[in-house]
């Protein structure tokens, strides 16, 4: 997976098509990220120190990886690997040019 917590990705599929965040989590072993704003659930809590009240809770979950696509210069983008100096980088498919 070349998708790092921190990035900016758009969501390609599904109900949440066209919403745009950062990764907040990723999960490598399941190839899922979660991403801020985008696939709220609902969650039935019971009262504890973190949350006196209890009740209802909305947070995010998490969403499949190819679901979501990097966005490089404010247009989404595949990402593809390369060496450069002995160090694997991370380089845009669309303008060719190394992420971070």
């Amino acid at each position: 997976m070349k998708l790092k917590t921190g990035d900016k990705v758009v969501v390609i599929a599904g109900k949440d098509k066209g919403k745009e965040g950062k990764i907040v989590a990723v999960d490598k072993k399941n190839n899922r990220v979660m991403v801020e704003g985008v696939n709220m659930v609902s969650r039935h809590t019971k009262p504890n120190a973190q949350h006196q009240q209890g009740g209802i809770i909305k947070k995010e979950a998490f969403i499949h990886a190819s679901n979501v696509m990097y966005v490089h210069n404010g247009k989404p983008t595949r990402l593809g690997a390369m060496i450069q100096n002995g160090k694997k980088v991370r380089v845009a498919k669309k303008t060719g040019e190394v992420i971070d």
